[in-house]
């Protein structure tokens, strides 16, 4: 089965999307503009319900996500990435609450290790995962992302007052 590659438009960047019908593999951030962005008739309809659901998500219409998911990787990253998926949209948990969570809190290290390799950007929400003191602690694809999506999902939105 050969796995199929889109690219999706986000306000925080370009999302590479590969997966086959076996499920979704990896949703990855690019920083670099794909100028050849996949139109609607050319996404993989593999795919195409991942860029819907995306695109709910981003319009503020979607809050959880209903996919089939394929990602690579140990028993133990697969533990805490399916451990994530429990992180309630809007709500954030700090690493060692997430070991607490997988019965091993002396693993704060591999914990933050593992999501630091999950595949799967947003769907697999390691961007929920902060630090004890609150502090936006690392992410893949830079804390500047992971404090917009931070803010994107939060209950209380900043208006101006002008």
């Amino acid at each position: 089965m050969e796995s199929k590659t889109t690219y999706y438009k986000t306000p925080i960047g370009t999302a590479e999307i590969i997966g086959d019908e076996n499920g979704i593999q990896s949703i990855s951030v690019l920083d670099e503009d794909i100028s050849t962005l996949s139109s609607t008739n050319d996404i993989p309809e593999v795919l195409q319900d991942c860029v819907t659901q995306l695109d709910e998500y981003f319009k503020g219409e979607r809050v959880n996500f209903d996919l089939k998911l394929n990602p690579k990787g140990t028993d133990f990253q697969k533990t805490v990435w399916e451990e994530l998926l429990n992180i309630p949209y809007g709500k954030t948990r700090t690493y060692l609450e997430q070991t607490k969570h997988i019965g091993d809190p002396k693993a704060i290290r591999a914990v933050a290790s593992a999501n630091g390799k999950n595949p799967i950007w947003i769907v697999i929400p390691c961007h929920r995962v902060i630090g004890s003191d609150g502090s936006l602690t690392g992410y893949a694809g830079g804390v500047w992302r992971k404090k917009w999506l931070l803010d994107h999902e939060s209950p209380v939105k900043q208006q101006s007052l002008f």
